[in-house]
C-alpha cells in the first residue's frame, strides 16, 4: 500500500499559492459551521519524522479562530500515563462538541514507536489496534468527525531532511535520536506502518495516504481532504432525521433470564455473625491493600442498584479500614454542561484509579442503559449501542490489569417502600429521599427490564456482574467485601 505511492508528485509554486489560499479560507468558514452545529472534529497527523506535519498544522490553523481548536503534540507516555490503559491520556484531550482537536502524533504512536522500541510486546499489537478501532468507532457514532493522515516520505528524503534540520541551530533541537532510528530502521518501521494502516483503515475512519516528498503537494492534499471531510460531515448532520420514538413499555423476551427475579432476597445475617464476618473480611481487604500497592494493581469497584438499596452503607463498610490515601470514592449524578459536550464515557475515563489504588464509583457508565434509557435522555440507537461500547471499555480496563468489580444491589419493592417511609420519618435521613426517588419507584417495571437486560448483555468473564441480595443490609455489606477481596486475590494469583 505505502510502497505503491508515487512520491514524485509535485506542485509548482504559483498553483500551490492559489489553491492553498482558497482552501484555508474555506476551512475557516467550515470551522464556524462546525462550531454552530456543535460538530467535534479530530484530526490525526501521523507519518515519518521530518515529514512536514508541523508545517501542515500551521497551514491548517493559519486562518482559523484559535478559540475553536487545540493542537496536541504527543510524546512518549509519562510515568503517570503508563499507570492507565494506553488510551486514557487521549480521552483527556478529546475536543468538546464544536471544537477541533489536532493530534500531532496520536494513539497510533503506541503501535509504531512503542512497538519499534520494544515498549509494546508483539503479543499485544493486534489487541491495541482493535482497541483503537473501537475507540474511533465510538467517537464517530457519537457524532465526531475523525480525519486521519499518514504522511509518507522516501528513505532518501527522510535522511536529507534530518541532516538539514540537524545542521540548523534553530531546528536541531527538534531532531530526536528516535528520528534517526526511524531512518536507520526504515524497512522495519515502514512494515509496522503498513500493517497499522491496513488494520485500522475502517469504513468510517479511513486513512488518507499523503505523498510527502513534495511539501506543497502534501499540504494541498491534506487541506483538500479536510475540507471535503468537514463538508460531508455537515451534510450528514443536516440530513439526519429525528430518531423514532419507541414505546418504553418494553418487556423481557421469554428467552432472557430474569436475574433479579432469581435472586433470593430472604438471605440474612444476625447482628452477632454480621459483626464477626464483617471484621474478618475488612481485615483481609486491609491486608490486600498493601499487595495492591506493591504490585501496582488498579482496582475499580462500581455500585449500581435501586434507590435506598444500601449503596452508601456498603461503600462505608468497604472503606472503613482502608488507608484513605489509597482510595477515592466518586459519586456520579447528572452530567454537567462540560460533560454533555463530550462522549458519555469521557467523564468516567477521567476518574479511573491509578495503578496501586482503589476507585469506588457510586453510579457509573451504566446510567446510559438505565436512567438515560428509561427517562429518554438517550435515544434508542444511543443506549442500544452502549452495550457494545461498555463491553469494549471494560475490556480495555481489564486487559490493562485492572480488577473490575460490578455490583447491583437488589431489594424488593416492599423493602424499598419501607425504607422510603423510614427516611421520611427520620430527620437525619430526610435529605436522602427526593421527589425523583418517588418518580423512579413508579417506573419500577421499566427499570426492572432495563436492569435485567443490562446484566445479561454486559456480564463478561473478566467483568461479571454480582447481584447482591440487599433486603438484609448486614448480608449485603459482607457479601460486597467478600466479592471484592476474592476478585483481588484472583488477580494477584494470576500475576
Amino acid at each position: 500500500m505505502l510502497d505503491t505511492l508515487d512520491l514524485n508528485q509535485s506542485l509548482d509554486k504559483d498553483t500551490y499559492k492559489t489553491q492553498i489560499e482558497a482552501l484555508m479560507r474555506e476551512l475557516r468558514q467550515l470551522q464556524q459551521a462546525c462550531w454552530e452545529k456543535k460538530l467535534p472534529t479530530i484530526v490525526v497527523l501521523e507519518g515519518w519524522a521530518a515529514a512536514g506535519k508541523g508545517s501542515l498544522v500551521k497551514k491548517m490553523v493559519e486562518y482559523m479562530d484559535p478559540r475553536g481548536f487545540v493542537v496536541h503534540p504527543i510524546w512518549p507516555a509519562t510515568e503517570q500515563e503508563r499507570q492507565y490503559p494506553f488510551l486514557w491520556r487521549f480521552w483527556q484531550k478529546l475536543p468538546a462538541r464544536g471544537s477541533i482537536g489536532f493530534f500531532y502524533h496520536s494513539w497510533y504512536t503506541h503501535v509504531l514507536e512503542d512497538r519499534l522500541f520494544g515498549r509494546l510486546p508483539e503479543t499485544e499489537v493486534h489487541s491495541a489496534m482493535s482497541q483503537i478501532n473501537a475507540f474511533e468507532r465510538q467517537l464517530m457514532d457519537d457524532g465526531a468527525t475523525v480525519v486521519k493522515f499518514w504522511i509518507h516520505v522516501s528513505k532518501k528524503e527522510l535522511k536529507s531532511r534530518l541532516k538539514k534540520a540537524g545542521a540548523d541551530e534553530l531546528k536541531a533541537w527538534r531532531v530526536r535520536p528516535e528520528d534517526w532510528q526511524q531512518a536507520n530502521r526504515y524497512p522495519e518501521y515502514a512494515a509496522f506502518a503498513e500493517e497499522m494502516v491496513s488494520r485500522t483503515s475502517t469504513g468510517i475512519a479511513p486513512w488518507t495516504l499523503v505523498e510527502g516528498d513534495c511539501q506543497r503537494w502534501a499540504r494541498v492534499k491534506v487541506l483538500t481532504k479536510m475540507v471535503t471531510s468537514l463538508r460531508e460531515a455537515l451534510d450528514r448532520l443536516q440530513s439526519q432525521a429525528l430518531p423514532p420514538v419507541r414505546d418504553p413499555q418494553e418487556q423481557l423476551d421469554a428467552t432472557e433470564p430474569d436475574f433479579l427475579g432469581q435472586t433470593d432476597l430472604s438471605v440474612s445475617l444476625d447482628k452477632k455473625d454480621y459483626k464477626k464476618q464483617l471484621r474478618k473480611e475488612q481485615l483481609q481487604l486491609r491486608k490486600l491493600q498493601l499487595s495492591i500497592h506493591e504490585n501496582q494493581v488498579p482496582v475499580l469497584v462500581l455500585f449500581e442498584g435501586w434507590d435506598a438499596a444500601g449503596k452508601g452503607g456498603a461503600i462505608k463498610r468497604l472503606t472503613d479500614v482502608l488507608d484513605p490515601r489509597s482510595y477515592i470514592v466518586s459519586a456520579f449524578a447528572a452530567p454537567t454542561d462540560e460533560e454533555k459536550a463530550h462522549h458519555y464515557l469521557w467523564r468516567f475515563w477521567r476518574r479511573l484509579p491509578t495503578a496501586g489504588t482503589i476507585g469506588i464509583f457510586d453510579r457509573s457508565w451504566y446510567g446510559r442503559v438505565l436512567v438515560e434509557r428509561v427517562e429518554g435522555f438517550a435515544t434508542e440507537p444511543e443506549w442500544r449501542r452502549a452495550y457494545q461500547e461498555i463491553i469494549e471499555f471494560e475490556e480495555q480496563l481489564t486487559s490493562a490489569g485492572c480488577v473490575l468489580v460490578k455490583f447491583w444491589l437488589h431489594i424488593s419493592p416492599e423493602e424499598q417502600l419501607k425504607r422510603f417511609q423510614e427516611r421520611e420519618e427520620n430527620a437525619f435521613k430526610q435529605h436522602k429521599l427526593t421527589a425523583e426517588d418517588w418518580r423512579n419507584r413508579e417506573k419500577w417495571p421499566l427499570y426492572n427490564v432495563a436492569v435485567n437486560q443490562m446484566i445479561g448483555r454486559t456480564s463478561t468473564p473478566t467483568a461479571p456482574w454480582t447481584v447482591v441480595a440487599g433486603n438484609d443490609k448486614y448480608f449485603a455489606r459482607v457479601k460486597v467485601i467478600q466479592t471484592v477481596t476474592e476478585a483481588i486475590r484472583t488477580e494477584l494469583k494470576r500475576r
